[in-house]
């Protein structure tokens, strides 16, 4: 998430109350993002040794940390008890809950020749392009951006939170939301699909692709054009689907993981790792299609002999 403004390291420690930090008080901090989705600006946190390395050399240039380290050249840091807790303070000051006072908030932009049928809600700041359907009952959280000709259909959710907590020994603390939903020109959400937002960057669902309905997209997903996505697909967060890829029903997709762009995905497969462009897959877990149907036909042939 950009801020609305650049803020110094300065600004932001004392944002979040926190005495100690290593750099300039006039360091910029143009963001906050988690670790998946950081680039030259952010602001980042870490709480456990295990990732210190990644989150010190990964492309954020602050770094909300719990331990005295050395700072990496070209980057600040800020010493905090409770990293976690501190960037959720952040993200609430920048990005907190805004009540709307009616089905489709004033602060929306909707442009023209776009269609908001009965019932729909429209949040805050967002904003829907050119000669678009809402259908009745479909929800658009606030800051999502909608593009020209996309329809969406009836009971569709476009921007619920990330489904993201951190354990703890009194329970669960959830990760606050603060990204968006960005559906580009000419995308389709069927019935009853629900897309998340990023946690604090962008889901991005590509120009012309066409969900069906009761899909699943996780958490800073980002789905290429012209992509095929069948009823009941699970995709789990931070996946990147390239373009031209055709997905069917109640197929399930692990996170962190690419899909080639031209991949086939049949029905209900599974997909717990990245898979090449260009091919079909099938299965739980998928391979490609053809040696899933060699296997097949050799297990049935095997059990036919040993009748």
């Amino acid at each position: 998430m950009r801020f609305p403004r650049n803020y110094s390291l300065k600004e932001v420690s004392e944002l979040i109350g926190v005495e100690k930090y290593v750099g300039a008080d006039d360091y910029i901090v143009s963001g906050i993002n988690e670790i998946h989705m950081v680039e030259a600006g952010d602001l980042t946190f870490v709480d456990h040794p295990k990732y210190y390395s990644k989150a010190l050399n990964s492309a954020a240039t602050t770094i909300l940390i719990n331990k005295e380290v050395d700072c990496p050249e070209g980057k600040a840091l800020i010493i905090s008890d409770t990293p976690f807790d501190d960037y959720m303070k952040l993200v609430q000051h920048f990005r907190p809950f805004e009540a709307s006072p009616s089905s489709i908030s004033p602060k929306a932009e909707i442009g023209e020749g776009t269609i908001i049928q009965p019932g729909a809600f429209i949040g805050n700041h967002v904003k829907i392009g050119k000669n678009c359907i809402i259908h009745a009952n479909a929800c658009i959280y606030d800051h999502c951006i909608i593009g020209d000709q996309v329809i969406v259909h009836s009971g569709a959710i476009i921007g619920a939170d990330a489904y993201y907590f951190q354990k703890r020994a009194d329970g669960f603390k959830k990760f606050e939301s603060c990204g968006r939903v960005i559906l580009e020109d000419k995308v389709e959400v069927g019935a009853l699909c629900s897309i998340d937002k990023g946690v604090s960057g962008d889901t991005i669902i590509g120009e012309d692709t066409k969900m069906d309905n009761h899909s699943q997209i996780g958490h800073d997903t980002q789905i290429g054009k012209r992509c095929l996505i069948g009823a009941q697909a699970a995709i789990a967060g931070v996946t990147k689907i390239e373009d031209d890829v055709i997905i069917w029903g109640k197929v399930a997709i692990n996170k962190d993981i690419v899909i080639g762009k031209g991949a086939i995905i049949l029905a209900t497969s599974n997909i717990d790792k990245s898979i090449e462009g260009g091919k079909t897959y099938f299965g739980s877990p998928a391979v490609e299609a053809r040696e899933k149907w060699k296997e097949m036909a050799t297990l049935r042939r095997l059990a036919r002999e040993n009748r």
